[in-house]
């Protein structure tokens, strides 16, 4: 049988990231909107309520990894305690008050989810506390993340990297960032692996902030590497390059980071039919659940199938999460959930701004930022495109050179 609810254990958290999306996000969502570049200063109390909630297992609310068992002899490896469950369910939460500024917590950087889910136990340790940004996009390469040219070159007990990365988020503000460089490029995606680079590093500069059309309230930097000598213990997971495993490894991020990005256009999501529901009831709409929505008004058909589209990726995206708790491959899952979310997410609001008609285009409410927002969801750690690939070479058996 299949439970569809919210495990009860998780009622706390999700009370008390409703509660600080409530308290805290929605006042200042606009304001921070407005004035992009401006770091919000009421975050930083809230850096030990996201260290709380990483405290449910081992992760956090936007910090989590997916670690598989290496222990050959361990027949039956435990779940995590529903780590990933928990992350996915309070990442929903605090984006119902605002995306941009959940992205904007301190030490909950994409960069944490590749430390928890490709480092060492002792890099862990070491690095697992910092604020990490995550580098993979180039210039000459967005969606085909194994075409990276930025390169690191071992010297002695150093690896140099040189490189350009864009569209970094967190990139101004993190303390560290993850780095996805590659060995020798002759030896193709194998020999890509990722860094854990200070700020501060002689070579490590951040070039510009972008101006964006959403999320406004997180930074978006251009990061240059020239010469950046970097200690060889800080390449994340095992410095051997092997051609079935080492860019698969590297890859195992996005098991984690794309459930979470789902789960950002499921908050987002739900925040744009809520308001839109209470629009339409101020204004004589019933929305009927027990009526076929063709016998409704127009407006409550559109919003029931709204609604539906909102479920479905809602249950995509538990999901990924629960598969990921209990060690079973999620990579399919994760995409599915991201490709449905991304989709979805921007659909639903801005069919919510039609709905809602001249209230929902001007700032009246927060329907219009909604719809700026949800495009990067539908975007960021890769696009709806690149998922549909990914999903169909995952059904079909085939490879990424079979089906392009």
């Amino acid at each position: 049988m299949i439970n569809l609810e919210a495990p009860k254990k998780a009622g706390a958290l999700i009370n008390q990231a409703y509660q600080a999306a409530a308290e805290v996000f929605r006042p200042i969502s606009r304001k921070y909107d407005s004035a992009e570049h401006t770091y919000p200063a009421e975050l930083d109390m809230f850096a030990a309520l996201l260290d709380g909630l990483n405290s449910s297992g081992e992760g956090g609310a936007g910090a989590a990894g997916v670690r598989r068992s290496n222990d050959k002899e361990d027949k039956k490896p435990s779940n995590r305690n529903g780590a990933n469950l928990n992350v996915v369910l309070g990442t929903i939460e605090m984006c119902w008050g605002d995306v941009g500024l959940l992205l904007s917590m301190p030490r909950q950087g994409l960069g944490n989810a590749a430390i928890g889910s490709v480092a060492t136990d002792e890099q862990i340790k070491r690095f697992g506390k910092t604020w990490a940004a995550m580098a993979i996009t180039e210039p000459g390469c967005g969606s085909d993340s194994a075409a990276i040219t930025t390169t690191a070159k071992l010297d002695g007990d150093h690896y140099v990297i040189n490189g350009e990365k864009i569209f970094v988020t967190s990139g101004q503000r993190a303390d560290s960032v993850v780095v996805w460089a590659t060995l020798a490029k002759s030896m193709g995606k194998a020999a890509i692996k990722s860094f854990f680079v200070e700020k501060g590093t002689p070579g490590f500069e951040v070039v510009r902030v972008e101006h964006k059309l959403g999320i406004r309230a997180s930074d978006t930097a251009v990061l240059r590497f020239e010469n950046c000598r970097v200690p060889k213990e800080n390449l994340l997971g095992t410095p051997d390059v092997d051609v079935n495993k080492s860019f698969a490894g590297v890859m195992q991020t996005f098991d984690n980071t794309r459930p979470l990005v789902a789960a950002m256009g499921v908050g987002v999501a739900r925040a744009a039919l809520e308001e839109t529901k209470r629009i339409l009831t101020e204004a004589g709409v019933t929305i009927d659940y027990d009526k076929p929505p063709n016998t409704q008004h127009a407006a409550a058909a559109a919003f029931i199938q709204l609604e539906a589209d909102y479920e479905s990726a809602y249950l995509l995206t538990l999901e990924s999460a629960w598969m990921a708790d209990n060690r079973k491959p999620n990579s399919l899952q994760a995409s599915m959930a991201k490709a449905k979310a991304g989709r979805s997410v921007v659909d639903i609001t801005l069919r919510c701004v039609e709905l809602a008609g001249v209230v929902g285009y001007t700032e009246e409410t927060l329907l219009e930022k909604w719809a700026r927002d949800a495009k990067i969801l539908d975007i960021f750690e890769g696009t709806q495109q690149i998922q549909q690939l990914i999903v169909a070479r995952r059904i079909l058996g085939k490879t990424s050179a079979e089906l392009k």
